[in-house]
């Protein structure tokens, strides 16, 4: 059974969580088993209802029916919970469906205690049974029923899981893995308070609490958290004592600690990379209820401006403190991708190996341009700009980042060969990495989270060492000295067949053969005609003409009006 199940959820649509997809396969699984079993339910003009029964278990497609049934009803179930976030009365048809999934598991267990059926199909439907009821139970918060359900499945896919062979049992230990989070979130509100520690420490795992479980699993957690709150009064920040009165802005305070701590637990940088978007999103939230208190006390703190000599207000300080939270996460979390991003080039450099795209210095030199733009913000905070040791602080990290940021830069130019300007990145970097050393003093342990400026300086003077050796090799070559000035002079082919270069953009789609269009050539002009002939012509008299056109007179105007010839 559980085989089956799986098999169909992962090829149709629950590897993405598309339970709709899987419905329509359910579905349409339903009707060509029906066809092939000749088992309808009537036709096209009347319903009539069949029942699958001992007597006719003589093939195990029948049994698929039942199992299809359940599945379907249970998609759709899954499908309305997640509509169900924004459409609260859903979740009626959602139990609805969940309890026609629970009847379908019941006449499946019912069938299989026939002695057609092997032990362990019978097992199997009996844990599929126990799944589905759990769900059920857990959905109308009967934490008990469900309990004792979820441990009946876990109980039997444990025995069937040591039963039989290393592959056979991955898929049953997966099931186990899948509903023990829910056991110990139906403990705790049973009242087991040691299941919350368990829960955190499933959080930390990479899909550990996915599912029907995750948004209860946070509820829970913001509501211990609001437990807490209601004793929390106020918070320390740089010497000054603020009094924070927003419930949203204390859970948030209240649970930093934690999530900072599972953030340095984390496994691997994909949960760790989780971790950190759902503390920047809840220091967002925060934020944004702080912004709504500042909105309506406007008048009210700058009147407090003007008393208290451009001291800011209790709110507005409590603004640049979450602010400041916000900024410091972002650049942990872009430093974080900086480490990754430094051991895959690293071993890249290593071994070169084909295939996806493989890392490049100018992505690190994006995310230090980031942390860059967060520090810059940081100075401008709001009641922070007369904080001397803050501003020194601030100025300190800016450096090491600086340095490390020119450090890439110069790696992408060593990749081009281009020697001057890496060395003299190479120094730049040296300069900072000076400057963080001598400035230092008092401000160490601010500096202790940073990256060590000392492993740097080590690594540019090695790196100065090689950049100078590759640049004396590259410059005798001599075939990486005359062929470059050969084809970077701009002539076409037609204009260099007697000298031979190996110049690869012959075989590109932008060839070079010929100036097109071509220049302009000088040319004779057509020659100019003067006709001096003309100038001693003597034309033929034309009196005789002139003086009989004069003789015609008033007569033979009066004759051409009214149309008389002559």
């Amino acid at each position: 059974v559980l085989q089956i199940v799986k098999e169909s959820q992962q090829q149709h649509g629950l590897r993405h969580g598309d339970f709709q997809r899987y419905r329509g396969y359910c579905s349409r699984r339903l009707r060509r088993l029906r066809k092939t079993l000749n088992f309808k339910m009537g036709n096209r003009h009347k319903f009539t209802g069949k029942k699958v029964t001992e007597e006719i278990l003589s093939d195990n497609r029948y049994l698929l029916l039942i199992l299809m049934d359940a599945e379907r009803a249970w998609s759709y179930a899954m499908q309305l919970k997640q509509e169900a976030n924004t459409e609260p009365r859903k979740r009626f048809h959602l139990l609805s469906r969940l309890r026609k999934a629970v009847k379908h598991a019941e006449e499946l267990e019912r069938l299989c205690e026939s002695n057609r059926v092997d032990a362990k199909t019978k097992l199997e439907a009996q844990a599929y049974m126990a799944y589905l009821t759990g769900m059920l139970r857990f959905e109308h918060q009967e934490w008990k029923a469900a309990m004792e359900a979820f441990n009946k499945c876990k109980t039997i896919y444990e025995k069937l899981a040591n039963a039989f062979t290393e592959e056979q049992a991955v898929l049953y230990n997966q099931r186990v893995e899948e509903i023990s989070p829910n056991i110990r979130y139906c403990a705790y509100n049973i009242g087991d308070q040691s299941a919350i520690n368990e829960l955190m420490q499933m959080r930390l795992r990479s899909g550990g609490t996915e599912g029907l479980l995750a948004e209860k699993l946070e509820a829970l957690i913001t509501q211990t958290r609001a437990k807490q709150a209601a004793t929390m009064s106020e918070v320390e920040w740089r010497g000054r004592t603020v009094p924070v009165k927003i419930d949203k802005v204390r859970i948030f305070l209240l649970g930093l600690a934690d999530n900072e701590a599972a953030i340095a637990q984390a496994e691997n940088e994909e949960t760790k990379e989780r971790l950190f978007e759902s503390l920047l999103s809840e220091c967002r939230d925060a934020i944004q209820a702080v912004r709504e208190e500042l909105k309506p006390d406007q008048k009210q703190r700058e009147h407090s401006l003007e008393n208290d000599s451009g001291k800011v207000s209790n709110i507005q300080y409590l603004h640049s403190y979450l602010t400041y939270i916000k900024l410091s996460t972002a650049i942990k979390r872009n430093e974080s991708m900086a480490k990754s991003l430094q051991k895959a080039l690293l071993q890249q450099q290593r071994s070169d190996e084909d295939g996806k795209r493989s890392p490049r210095p100018q992505d690190l030199i994006r995310l230090y341009d980031i942390i860059l733009q967060n520090l810059v913000e940081l100075t401008q905070l709001p009641g922070l700009e007369e904080d001397k040791n803050f501003q020194k602080e601030i100025g300190l990290k800016t450096l090491v980042y600086k340095a490390y940021r020119c450090f890439f830069i110069a790696q992408s130019y060593v990749l081009v060969k281009k020697w001057s300007e890496a060395l003299v990145l190479y120094e730049r970097v040296l300069k900072y990495a000076r400057e963080v050393q001598s400035g230092a003093g008092a401000h160490r342990n601010s500096l202790k989270e940073l990256p060590d400026v000392q492993d740097l300086i080590t690594q540019v003077n090695a790196e100065k060492y090689s950049l100078q050796a590759a640049a004396i090799l590259d410059a005798n070559d001599p075939h990486e000295t005359e062929s470059p000035s050969q084809v970077k002079d701009g002539k076409p082919l037609s204009e260099r067949f007697e000298t031979f270069c190996l110049d690869p953009s012959l075989v590109s789609k932008q060839v070079s053969l010929v100036h097109f269009p071509p220049g302009f050539q000088p040319i004779p002009c057509k020659p100019l005609f003067f006709d001096l002939a003309l100038n001693h012509v003597a034309f033929p008299p034309l009196e005789d003409k002139v003086e009989q056109k004069a003789k015609s007179g008033l007569t033979g105007y009066i004759k051409g009006i009214f149309g008389f010839k002559s």
